[in-house]
């Protein structure tokens, strides 16, 4: 029988000059850049134009860039009408999926693919998800919409957007770290399913509507809206051991652990954990509670079977403590991920190679109806 790699693992199906892990220092880097330094030191617009070009910006593009990426933060008003027609009872990512497909119908270089064209594409779709995901979690609380402030850079503006009043310093730059050390991550799987769909020669809006969709799974992105289902579960942190031990003995996937690429653990996680503790500081009371239960859940799963956190096991509480609802977290993951899949989409489209795997056939032998 033929060898089959199932979920692909292990295969190496093209090449990438957009990011990869380190395995001598188990950093994921960015373009040559680990990724920690770049959440130390950098906006998340230059990281995003790092990501899109290659090199980052001179003083006059980021600016230039600045200035193109507040002129677009406002809701168009038939993608404003789009989403208060989706029902509450659908989840936040279907409002952002099906958003992104409106904003690709209004976008006048929709169908054309040059580069040129897919890169002002990128940076339209970077400037509008931020008031997709705000507003949507304004209406489902009964508010209403918070007009964009061209006065704030990316990560401040998103959260006016979402709680009208202006952020912390430290709130600020906490969920600026958390967009830049998700915004890209290699050929994950909805990564690859922008790609699979850039090599039928699709536009870039359907690329980015697939890969939303591939990102809304638990074993994607949904891992961190679960992680605080679980701390929800579990209570506090004298009850994380027993929980724990009982998951593990009803089999249960334990959410915000492991990741198949990381093998000596995620290495964006102590840049993330460091962030969430910053907020705690801040906030006291009920975070500290957080916290402990985070830290309690968290040596308890590396006693009992040596697995790490990854990402999402300090971005879901970190997120949470920001004053994010649960089901908003993956369409957050949505707002930093759209310059990576962008990136990739126009990466693919370089030397493009329609991506037609085989298969191997199991059914029935050839059977005919007369039989």
């Amino acid at each position: 029988m033929t060898d089959i790699k199932k979920g692909l693992a292990g295969v190496v199906v093209d090449t990438t000059a957009i990011s990869k892990v380190n395995p001598d220092t188990n950093s994921l880097l960015y373009r040559g850049y680990p990724v920690q330094e770049l959440a130390a030191a950098l906006s998340y617009e230059e990281v995003a134009w790092l990501l899109w070009h290659g090199e980052l910006p001179s003083d006059a593009e980021l600016a230039a860039f600045v200035d193109r990426e507040r002129a677009g933060r406002a809701l168009a008003d038939n993608v404003k009408a789009a989403i208060d027609l989706t029902p509450l009872s659908a989840h936040p990512m279907d409002v952002v999926r099906t958003a992104v497909s409106v904003i690709g119908a209004n976008d006048a270089e929709a169908h054309d693919s040059s580069p040129e064209a897919n890169l002002a594409k990128a940076e339209r779709l970077f400037a509008a998800i931020p008031a997709v995901v705000a507003y949507d979690q304004r209406r489902r609380r009964g508010e209403d919409i918070v007009p964009p402030r061209d006065d704030l850079d990316y990560s401040r503006n998103f959260l006016w957007m979402t709680f009208g009043e202006e952020p912390s310093d430290t709130a600020a730059d906490v969920f600026r770290i958390s967009m830049v050390l998700y915004a890209e991550h290699s050929f994950n799987a909805s990564t690859f399913t922008a790609r699979v769909v850039t090599s039928t020669l699709a536009d870039l809006h359907s690329a980015v509507v697939a890969a939303i969709g591939a990102l809304k799974g638990p074993l994607h992105g949904g891992a961190n809206e679960a992680v605080m289902d679980v701390f929800d579960e579990i209570g506090d942190a004298d009850g994380a051991g027993a929980w724990l031990e009982s998951a593990l003995a009803e089999k249960r996937k334990i959410m915000g652990f492991g990741h198949r690429v990381y093998k000596n653990g995620d290495s964006r996680v102590p840049t993330m954990q460091a962030a969430f503790e910053r907020l705690v500081a801040e906030q006291g009371g009920s975070a500290d509670a957080l916290l402990a239960l985070y830290h309690r859940l968290a040596d308890a799963m590396d006693a009992a079977k040596s697995i790490k956190p990854n990402l999402d096991y300090p971005s879901g509480p970190a997120y949470h403590l920001l004053g994010f609802d649960t089901t908003t977290f993956t369409p957050l993951f949505v707002a930093a991920r759209v310059v990576g899949w962008t990136a990739h989409v126009m990466e693919q489209l370089e030397a493009n190679a329609l991506i037609r795997p085989l298969s191997e056939y199991v059914g029935p032998d050839e059977r005919h109806l007369e039989d």
